[in-house]
């Protein structure tokens, strides 16, 4: 690209830049000292509003461009994703949205606790909370260095590096300064953008086939170089019985991981009511539905239209690929309408990648001060402090982030999500539906079923070929992987549930029926909910 076109796409990113941290700044002036107007922005959003803020939570960089990259390379198999996040809503309609607003207040920890020994949950919870968190943001800080490479057209490591900590410094200064209330503001205006540019860029694609998807699907095989293999299941996952246990372990994670993801359970809480929580997950449902249906055909259309080889030249995981359709789309590089879409696009992107780590790095912020910072303190102090360890908590959360998005800058950016969706369906999953739903659940179940599933999570991927023994691990001049998949979920998820059950049964405290009975008629009712 010129460096007239990349003006134009870094000035319209600044424009989106500059808008959201207007709101910030208009927020930041409104009372931000009590917990409640931090956490959950004074519980005052509509069904609807809030429906877009989940929406824009739940599209990431890791759908927008991991998804369609995979789809774009690995055809029939990268749709694993998208039926994934699909059905997971399903989960969380059913499983969790009104559940988890009427018996919490801010965290998961919440939820759980309301029936155990708070200090030991707590801390366990918000571990757990943390620990997705980060990984989920990784992700994130992996498409914003794909982004601004493809954008200024430099792919060197330094400028990778700086588009990573200048997206980690804009978040701190979303969630410290603006708390809730800016952050699902600035998620309403990333979903609104990024539901326009998938909407237009779908359009385009089909006028360019003339609305002929088996054309478009022929095409896409031919110039994938894998012919009417791409269209059929196994070109991914069904080499060896590895790859296949994979597909089931991917498969696991992504339909119970999304309701176990600390940022989208605080969703709903920022709502008056459970049945405006519901009607939330409804409206998020369809936004979200209508969204994965055309990542689909962009996945497919990057393959028909540039070609499978130039989507891996560009970036080996595919995470570029919906911007390279963008600009071909448009009249290809060095026109001026494929520059315009290119930068439409790409500052789309960035929107979207701003908006989720702002609503990530405020759910982790508040797990550390609220459960970890709460239950570690000797004293009850005023809740403004609270806040205020919010606050630095957002701060040190986006270093980590940082270092660790630079550290995985050539992973796909869904397959960093897959691994943060299994670390949440393997923890927090299983102790959130045991407190809700089992009546003799007792503190060491629930500290156990949290570590149960933590720890050989990440023990699993740190043994897997994600972190050594490959050519695209972390680490590719070493070999310590004794754990051949790269997502641990089908062996994880059910230890998590296996260690809440025997830490349960092994344990000499007696639930308590009372707090049960409270749990229950609050969960169904609502009774006595905040």
């Amino acid at each position: 690209m010129t460096r007239h076109h990349q003006a134009l796409a870094l000035l319209l990113f600044s424009g989106f830049v500059a808008v959201t941290l207007g709101i910030t700044t208009w927020v930041s002036r409104r009372r931000q000292g009590s917990a409640e107007e931090f956490y959950a922005g004074g519980r005052l959003f509509s069904p609807m509003e809030n429906g877009f803020a989940i929406a824009g939570d739940y599209m990431s960089a890791a759908s927008f461009l991991g998804v369609t990259g995979l789809i774009a390379l690995y055809g029939y198999d990268g749709m694993l994703y998208v039926v994934g996040f699909l059905v997971a809503w399903l989960v969380v309609l059913f499983l969790a949205a009104e559940l988890v607003r009427n018996c919490g207040r801010f965290t998961l920890a919440d939820v759980v606790a309301a029936r155990m020994d708070e200090r030991p949950v707590r801390i366990a919870a918000g571990t757990s909370s943390v620990t997705v968190s980060v990984l989920y943001l990784v992700a994130q800080m992996v498409g914003a260095g794909s982004l601004v490479a493809l954008l200024l057209g430099r792919t060197s490591g330094a400028d990778q590096a700086w588009a990573v900590i200048g997206v980690g410094a804009l978040m701190v200064i979303y969630v410290s300064l603006g708390g809730m209330r800016a952050t699902t503001w600035i998620q309403i205006v990333k979903a609104v953008l990024l539901l326009s540019g998938t909407i237009a860029l779908t359009v385009l694609l089909l006028l360019r086939f003339y609305g002929d998807i088996d054309r478009l699907l022929v095409t896409a095989a031919d110039r994938s170089g894998h012919g009417r293999a791409y269209l059929a299941p196994g070109l991914k996952y069904g080499g060896s019985w590895t790859a296949r246990l994979d597909f089931i372990s991917l498969g696991l994670a992504l339909v119970l991981g999304t309701a176990g993801l600390p940022h989208i359970l605080s969703r709903f809480y920022t709502v008056p009511t459970a049945r405006a929580a519901r009607r939330s997950a409804v409206w998020s449902i369809g936004l979200i539905g209508g969204f994965y249906l055309m990542t689909i055909v962009l996945g497919f259309g990057a393959a028909a239209v540039v070609g499978t080889e130039a989507v891996r030249g560009s970036n080996a995981a595919g995470n570029t690929a919906v911007p390279l359709l963008a600009l071909d789309l448009g009249g290809g590089a060095g026109s001026t309408g494929g520059t315009v879409l290119f930068a439409i696009v790409a500052a789309v992107a960035f929107a979207t990648i701003l908006a989720v780590v702002a609503g990530i790095t405020l759910a982790s912020s508040a797990s550390v001060a609220h459960d970890l910072y709460a239950s570690l303190r000797r004293s009850r102090r005023k809740a403004h402090s609270e806040v205020a360890v919010a606050r630095w908590a957002a701060v040190g959360i986006g270093a980590a982030a940082i270092a660790l998005g630079l550290l995985a800058r050539d992973l796909n950016v869904a397959f960093l999500v897959g691994l943060a969706f299994a670390v949440a369906a393997s923890a927090n999953l299983p102790v959130l539906l045991y407190s809700l739903f089992w009546r003799g659940f007792t503190t060491r179940g629930a500290v156990w079923a949290v570590y149960g599933g933590l720890i050989p999570a990440l023990g699993l991927v740190l043994l897997s070929p994600v972190v050594s023994g490959s050519p695209t691990s972390l680490f590719p001049d070493v070999d310590f992987q004794y754990f051949p998949l790269q997502n641990p979920g089908i062996v994880s998820i059910p230890l998590g549930f296996l260690a809440g059950w025997l830490g349960t049964i092994t344990s000499d405290e007696v639930a308590d029926e009372a707090k049960y009975a409270e749990t229950e008629v609050r969960s169904l009712t609502g009774a006595g909910a905040v």
